[in-house]
């Protein structure tokens, strides 16, 4: 089973099996969207995702 921390509340997350690098995933804890960063193992590391704004066509 894979884990990593929340940067923002240091939960400790089990994520699901398959959960590949670059995946966007919501912290069960504090709810921030995490992006999976790197896999090595049975550690992750995560980020908080950056939001893009949308321009809705503009």
């Amino acid at each position: 089973m894979v884990k990593c921390e929340c940067p923002s509340c240091y939960f400790e997350i089990q994520l699901d099996e398959g959960t590949i690098e670059g995946e966007v995933i919501p912290c069960p804890d504090c709810g921030v969207d995490l992006e999976i960063t790197k896999i090595n193992g049975e550690v992750a590391k995560a980020e908080i995702a950056e939001m893009a704004e949308e321009d809705w066509g503009e």
